[in-house]
C-alpha cells in the first residue's frame, strides 16, 4: 500500500461503520472524550479519523481500530440538548495507523500515514452497468445526499460510493477501502451487482 510521507497524530474514533473518501457520515456525539475532541476540532478546524471497528464496542472501552481510516472534517454542527452534539463530517484521504495510545480520557490517538489519493481513472466499458445502478439510486434517494461534485466518469469515485450504499457486510467494506486500484474495486462491486440483479 503506497503511503505519502506525512505522519501526523489523529485522535480516532472506531465505529461500526466504514467511510469512504468523499462520502459524508452524521454523527451524534454524547461521551465525553468524543465532545472534548470534536469541541476543539471544531475551534481549531482540525480533522478527525473515523475507522471500523476490528475488535470491541463502539462506546466504554476504546475499541481496537482496523489499520486503514479515513480522514474526516466537520463540517456543520448543533447542540439540540446539553450533552448531545449533532456534527456533519466530510471525508477526505485514508491513512494507515502505526500506531495508537489511549489519553488519560479515554480518546485513542493515532500516528498515522496518509494514504496517496488514488488518481482519477475512466470507469472501463464493460464496468458501465455500475455506473448505471448507482446514477439510478443516487437520483432516488437525492443528490443532496451525495457531495459535489458528482464524478460518474471517475471509478474511484463510482466505486467509493456504491461501497458506502450497497449491503456489504463491515469486513467487505474495509477490504474494499483498503484497496488501493479503482478498476478493481468496481470489478468487485460489478460482480456484486449482477448477483443481485440475476
Amino acid at each position: 500500500m503506497s503511503t505519502a510521507l506525512r505522519q501526523s497524530q489523529l485522535p480516532l474514533i472506531p465505529l461500526n461503520t466504514v467511510l469512504f473518501p468523499g462520502g459524508r457520515l452524521p454523527l451524534r456525539i454524547f461521551e465525553q472524550r468524543y465532545i472534548d475532541m470534536v469541541k476543539q476540532a471544531i475551534a481549531e478546524n482540525t480533522p478527525f479519523g473515523v475507522c471500523a471497528i476490528r475488535e470491541g464496542q463502539e462506546t466504554g472501552t476504546p475499541a481496537i481500530p482496523h489499520a486503514v481510516g479515513t480522514l474526516v472534517r466537520i463540517t456543520d454542527w448543533d447542540m439540540p440538548q446539553t450533552g448531545i452534539l449533532h456534527i456533519d463530517t466530510q471525508a477526505e484521504e485514508r491513512f494507515v495507523i502505526r500506531s495508537t495510545e489511549t489519553l488519560p480520557s479515554g480518546l485513542l490517538v493515532g500516528t498515522v500515514d496518509s494514504i496517496s489519493a488514488e488518481p482519477p481513472c475512466a470507469v472501463p466499458e464493460e464496468l458501465e452497468l455500475a455506473v448505471e445502478i448507482l446514477r439510478g439510486i443516487i437520483d432516488e434517494l437525492g443528490a443532496a445526499r451525495f457531495p459535489a461534485p458528482l464524478a460518474f466518469d471517475d471509478a474511484a469515485w463510482v466505486g467509493f460510493r456504491l461501497s458506502e450504499i450497497l449491503p456489504l457486510k463491515l469486513g467487505v467494506r474495509q477490504d474494499l477501502l483498503e484497496m488501493n486500484d479503482s478498476v478493481t474495486r468496481l470489478r468487485i462491486l460489478t460482480e456484486f451487482l449482477k448477483k443481485q440483479i440475476n
